[in-house]
């Protein structure tokens, strides 16, 4: 009988390998997790993927970084490298099994189908782990997905993310009267198939964000909003009678910036009168009674063709007017709803005239300075390159106007009057102007009243004793239909 010593001997002294048994299927698959590179990349992609998540989830928890990027970063783009690195460690197996089926020992398992074998204490294991390893990720990504819809759902997310195009209605929207009303209230509303639509509409928007492809400015009306009935009137309902609204306007000229213009008027906002039971007042426009369709001819809606109204009774009286569609368009029907007359109702920007009333009626603007109105117009409506040259130059140019107006020693005896109204000035341009968007003073106007009537804004759309029915009726344009003195 021949030793072992003699066999090692006959072998060189080389010691033969003990018998490896060859991997199975299952054991193929876990191999190629962390043998392959492309199996050591989905690993290595989702648990960093993972661990900034987490690390990323307790620093917004706790408050301690407040950007919109880093948010965008946590919730929308690590949990995309996640599920990038879940997708690819399948893959990488598939490939490895498909090399591994080529070899003797492959080819006898190749048409063998990859099963369970809970009398197998591996597969036991495998199975187990493979659980564990479901839930806790599947755990993971519903909080940072929750997380991530809460932060795409939030004004933040609005106008913070893409803040050089949404910089200007962001501002507006902070001190709005919807200043704590999230912007999908408004913009999408309830139910699942408007958020999809919006979501939708959000990628292109990205897209055009991303490459630059967007216009300047945002134009307005917004196309394919969603109907007032189904957001405005989730907090706003038409069959309350809100009466009569007393409103007082304040003005002055450049001949007298001391004793104010006063105007007051009484609204009739009118509603479902408890009384009588019938809609009047502004608000009967939209009363659940009536229905009022337009032809809009031209994109902003100023310019209106015919009008439709449906009575109670059923009877729809059609009233023509002689205005003919902008050129290249043919015209669109739109039902009227809150938003033909409350067309900027949360992004609403200052009127350059206004602004510069209020700072003389608050003494931000020292009225007894000579000339000051005049000088504030004109310093608010120079031309800046930018927001930085305005906040460089407009309190200066002021002093200059005021020099030039007054002298040079009254500007120092009310220096520092005339800098605590060019910071007033300077406040409210950086709240209404930006040059990089082509945002100017009146660049939106209002619907609501008749202040720019001369350009086809507000009420004389249709109530200009113009559009009339074939039985000689007419829209009128009486002011008393929507305010009067107070009594």
């Amino acid at each position: 009988m021949t030793s072992q010593t003699d066999e090692n001997n006959n072998n060189g002294g080389i010691v033969p390998p003990p018998d490896i048994p060859p991997r199975g299927l299952w054991e193929n698959c876990i191999h190629s997790m962390w043998r392959t590179p492309l199996g050591l990349i989905g690993l290595a992609t989702t648990t960093i993927s993972i661990v900034l998540m987490l690390i990323s989830l307790t620093i917004d928890m706790l408050g301690l970084v407040h950007n919109a990027y880093f948010a965008a970063f946590s919730y929308m783009i690590l949990p995309g490298f996640m599920i990038l690195g879940l997708l690819i460690i399948p893959f990488a197996c598939y490939i490895h099994s498909r090399h591994w089926f080529k070899d003797s020992l492959g080819a006898e398992l190749s048409d063998k189908a990859l099963c369970i074998d809970l009398s197998n204490p591996r597969h036991k294991k495998y199975l187990v782990g493979f659980i564990a390893l479901t839930v806790v990720n599947m755990s993971i990504l519903t909080i940072i997905g929750y997380e991530g819809y809460q932060f795409t759902d939030s004004p933040y997310f609005c106008g913070q993310l893409c803040h050089k195009v949404m910089a200007p209605e962001y501002t507006a929207y902070l001190r709005s009267p919807h200043a704590r009303v999230r912007c999908v209230e408004c913009h999408i509303g309830p139910g699942v198939s408007w958020f999809v639509k919006a979501k939708i509409s959000g990628l292109r928007q990205v897209v055009a964000v991303i490459t630059g492809n967007y216009p300047r400015p945002i134009p307005t009306p917004v196309e394919h909003l969603r109907p007032a009935r189904d957001t405005c009137e989730q907090c706003h309902w038409p069959d309350k009678f809100s009466g009569k609204k007393v409103l007082t306007f304040y003005s002055f000229t450049d001949k007298d910036q001391i004793h104010p213009q006063k105007e007051v008027i009484a609204l009739h906002l009118g509603g479902r009168n408890p009384y009588t039971g019938k809609f009047e007042g502004i608000h009967w426009h939209v009363s659940k009674d009536v229905k009022v369709e337009y032809l809009a001819l031209n994109r902003k809606r100023t310019k209106i063709g015919t009008v439709k109204v449906t009575l109670p009774n059923g009877v729809t009286e059609e009233f023509d007017s002689d205005q003919v569609p902008a050129k290249g368009q043919k015209g669109t029907w739109r039902t009227m709803d809150c938003l033909d007359c409350h067309n900027r109702p949360t992004h609403n920007f200052d009127r350059l005239d206004d602004r510069v009333d209020f700072g003389l009626m608050t003494k931000a603007i020292d009225p007894l300075i000579p000339g000051i109105r005049a000088d504030s117009l004109t310093v608010l409506t120079k031309k800046y390159v930018s927001r930085d040259q305005a906040r460089e130059q407009i309190v200066g140019a002021l002093m200059d106007l005021q020099a030039k107006r007054n002298g040079d020693a009254f500007v120092k005896k009310n220096g520092a009057q005339i800098v605590k109204a060019g910071q007033f000035l300077l406040t409210s341009y950086l709240r209404n102007i930006w040059p990089s968007m082509k945002i100017t003073w009146g660049t939106y106007k209002l619907q609501l009243g008749h202040r720019d009537a001369d350009e086809g804004y507000g009420c004389w759309r249709c109530h200009d004793d113009e559009h009339k029915t074939k039985f000689g009726k007419v829209i009128p344009q009486d002011c008393d239909l929507c305010h009067d003195e107070p009594n």
